[in-house]
Formats: structure tokens, sequence, C-alpha cells
């Protein structure tokens, strides 16, 4: 049993349950390949030779989508270490500044790993930007490599990945024949995206997109780069900032997360999060007359761990035929929790459950996996495993019993859900990441934000990656759910607009309710 890489997305920059996801996507518009020789120029200054050629292109922009959307895609190397070895193409869309007279641009990702940032700033540009930043700046989505149409991964079709999401493993939980139906799984999960992901899977790493994103800063004409990340997204700017702190403009980074924090930790301090929102939400659905538990907290905690261990030993079986086992409700669990929003959803949902109806149960959890109606809307569940297990190395920290007690401890709910088989034992790409400390000497103030109720991205987190970045300076949004900026605290998002337009740094210690 492993803590290694948990794999669980902090899918970030969606700020209310919405059940039917967009699945429209932009028609690609044709690459402009890259051109010998350009001349340096203030935005490539610093740049190796090597790489001039793709921060020399010229974009062709074609209008997509609403009026002031443009959309072009830009070329990079597989490897930045060796351009010979190849390109992929980066899909990238652009809100142009209401004000006609823009700062710049700015960088945006709505989190993940894996959710595509094309997508939502086309279809909900409110979410990661208000309408100072819109007025502003030139807002600039983009998908990462791997991600949405940028050289995506591709493992299984929308039949593969129910079964790998959703299908119930043979055996009792932590058995020998469970475990090994698990690693089975992952095994043929993994070689499904080797065999249909073109040879991207080795170069599909923060550190790869961070480096993408100076390239989009420079063919974008941007000397500095001004960024606004969310949740993964701020562990995509924090990367950049330590790989390039000299070109970093403003940055805000929205649910920080601890980059020297290993992955067994972290997933401890995300199952706390989540037990810890778990218990928040169980406080307010006990004052509703409609909530299926009664008591103390702790009794409706110890309720919810009984109707967990029902359901996992006798599955409901919804409309669709699909089986509604532990794992699966504890995902629908999850995907509530993103916001205090989402509560009345999960409050439904558990009451069903107990009444022996999966279906809104199976709605959050298909919500969370971007499933709609039978259909995968994106990649991201596939993005999402590429990105974690190269980014994370392998702990060796298998049946810890140390680590494991210290999960029981802290998040007795979701424990006995939270750990199975190394999801990335078998995936064809090696580790590449480390988990270090990122000062980011020489950069300018860089804001993180941190939620004290955060159940994605832990509040201490965020504490920790403002003190360990040398201009770190954190802003404190006293609330639930997951993320701080526009979710309707004028404080946070006066913090925000105020640095990222005029540059005026959030005081010292700036705590917002």
């Amino acid at each position: 049993m492993s803590l290694r890489r948990r794999i669980t997305a902090a899918a970030a920059g969606l700020a209310g349950l919405a059940l039917v996801l967009s699945g429209c996507l932009y028609a690609q518009i044709p690459p402009t390949a890259p051109v010998d020789g350009p001349s340096p120029t203030p935005q490539t200054e610093g740049i190796d030779s090597s790489l001039l050629p793709y921060y020399g292109q010229t974009l062709d922009w074609q209008p997509c989508g609403s009026a002031g959307f443009d959309c072009t895609n830009v070329t990079a190397p597989r490897d930045y270490a060796d351009p010979s070895a190849g390109e992929l193409q980066l899909a990238v869309i652009r809100h142009r500044a209401t004000s006609g007279q823009p700062l710049g641009s700015l960088l945006t990702n709505p989190g993940g790993p894996g959710v595509s940032g094309v997508d939502t700033v086309r279809d909900s540009l409110s979410l990661v930007a208000d309408e100072t930043l819109t007025r502003d700046y030139d807002v600039i989505g983009f998908d990462p490599r791997g991600v949405g149409q940028s050289a995506p991964v591709t493992c299984y079709d929308a039949a593969g990945m129910d079964a790998f999401l959703y299908d119930i493993p043979p055996g009792e939980r932590g058995s020998d024949e469970r475990n090994a139906a698990l690693e089975k799984r992952q095994a043929d999960f993994a070689q499904a995206c080797a065999d249909n992901s073109d040879g991207i899977l080795p170069y599909v790493s923060t550190a790869n997109a961070a480096r993408d994103m100076d390239l989009l800063r420079a063919v974008l004409g941007d000397e500095k780069l001004n960024y606004l990340g969310f949740s993964y997204g701020s562990f995509l700017g924090t990367t950049y900032a330590g790989l390039f702190p000299e070109r970093v403009g403003r940055m805000v980074l929205d649910g920080g997360i601890d980059p020297s924090l290993p992955s067994s930790a972290s997933g401890i301090a995300q199952a706390v999060g989540f037990e810890n929102a778990l218990r928040a939400f169980m406080a307010d659905c006990l004052t509703s007359s409609e909530c299926p538990f009664t008591g103390s907290v702790d009794d409706a905690m110890n309720d919810l761990s009984s109707l967990l261990s029902r359901v996992d030993a006798r599955p409901l079986t919804a409309g669709d035929g699909r089986q509604l086992g532990a794992d699966t409700l504890v995902t629908s669990i999850v995907a509530a929790l993103y916001s205090d929003q989402n509560w009345p959803y999960l409050r439904q949902a558990l009451a069903d459950v107990q009444n022996g109806d999966a279906t809104v149960a199976f709605q959050l959890a298909d919500f969370y996996n971007g499933r709609v109606d039978g259909t995968y809307q994106d990649n991201t569940m596939q993005a999402l495993r590429a990105y974690n297990c190269v980014d994370y190395p392998d702990e060796g920290d298998e049946d810890d019993p140390q680590l494991l007690a210290e999960l029981e401890q802290k998040a007795p709910v979701v424990a006995p859900y939270w750990i199975g088989p190394d999801a990335c034992a078998a995936w064809p790409a090696p580790p590449t990441g480390v988990r270090e400390k990122i000062t980011a000497p020489g950069s300018p103030p860089i804001v993180v934000l941190g939620t004290t109720g955060d159940p994605a991205t832990p509040y201490t987190e965020a504490q920790a990656l403002a003190e360990q970045l040398s201009q770190g300076v954190l802003v404190t949004y006293v609330g639930e759910g997951h993320l701080a900026y526009n979710k309707g605290n004028d404080c946070v998002n006066s913090a925000v607009d105020d640095y990222l337009v005029d540059g005026t740094v959030p005081a010292v210690g700036l705590r917002c309710e």
C-alpha cells in the first residue's frame, strides 16, 4: 500500500458546481513554423542560441469563439535540452484587453494538472480574470503540453475510461487479490497511454511546461512574465520563478503548493484537508432539516464511515448499470468539497445513497472526472497521471507503517480510501522531477494566496511557499473551499488586482475575511 504520488486532482478554476461542461473545441489553427536565425531582442535576452528559432517565430492569430477572442498555435521543442528531438504545438487563446491599451499579456493556468487553459478562458473567462484584469490585460490561456489540444496524452476511449475510473476490483479492500487487480489496471492504463500518445510522455512535465511559458512570454512580445496561476497552476508558476527569476513580472499564485513537500506528505496533507472540509460540511449539514445525519459532528462522521463501509461491501447500481462503490462515493464527496456552494449537492447525494439511490453521487463523480452523458469532455484525468508520474520522484515508502498511522490518525474517515498500489509503478516514462524548496532569488514580489479551509491545496502549503520564496508575500483568505481569488471577497480581489495592474504589493500579513 502506498501514498507515493497519490493521484488526486486539484482541478482549479471551477467556482461552483456545474454538472454540464462545455465540449466544444475551437478549430485547429495551422502553426507558423520557426524560422532560422532571428536576431536577439529584449524578449530573448539570455536564451540559448539553439532555441532562438522558436523564440523568434511569428504568431498567426485568428478570431475564435466570441468577439474579442483570438487563437493561435505556438511551436515548441519536445525536449528543451535537445531541440533536435522533435516539435509539438501549443494551443493558445487570447482575450484582448477591453480597454484597447493592454499593459501586456497575463498568462493564466486554471489548475489540474490537466485542465485546459484554452477552454477555461474561452468558456469561463470570469473564473480566471475579473473585469479589472480583462480591461487592462490581454488574458492568455494555453493548453500545457499533454493537455487538450497541445500534443494531448491519449490513453483510453470513453468505455475504457469508465472501466478504469469506476469499475470495482474483485476481492476485499487491502487483499492480495484486490491489489493485484488494481496493479494490472494501472499497468494496462500506462501501456495504453504509451501506445496512443505519440511518444510525448517523457516530455510531459511541469519543468517543460514552465519553459513553454517562457517561450510564450517571448513570442507574445513581453520582456517579463505576468502570471495568475490557480492550484496546480501555482506550482507551475513557482517552477517558472525558480527557473527564470529574472524574467518574472507580476505573479500571483492562488492555492499555493509547497514544492519541497514529498508526495507522501502532500498526500497526507490533502487527505487531512478533505477530512477537515468534510467536518465543516457536517457542521453546516446538521443545522438543516434535510441533513441525513444527526447528533454531533463526530457522530455524523462516524455514520459516514459506516455508510462508506456499507457501500464498499454492497455497491449500489445506478440506472446506467454502473456500480457505486466506496471509492467512487469518496470521489463524489471530494468533488463537492471544492466549494461550500456545492454542499447542498453533497447533502442530497449522501441522503440518496442512504436510501439506495446513486444518481446524484454519480453526477458529482462524473463532474470531477469530466464525464458528461457517457463521454469525456477532455483528457484531464489522463494528463493528470502523466504529469504526476513524471513530476514526483519515487520515495520508496510503500508499507511505511508510520505514514499509514499518521494518515489514519489525522483523517480517519477518508484514510481507508486514500491508499492503494502505486499508481505510477508501471508508468513508461521515468520520473524526472525533484521535491525541493524554490526561492527564486532576484524575482520581484510574488503574491501567494492561501485559503484557511482549502481542502485541495491546504493553507499550510501556501504558508510554506510564501516563506521559502525570497520575495513571497502571503495573503490569507479566511474561508472554506478551494482557492480565494474572484470568489466574491473584495479584500482578496483588490489585493490581486492592485498588484497585477498597479504593482501595489499587498500589506504584510494581510488577512481577508
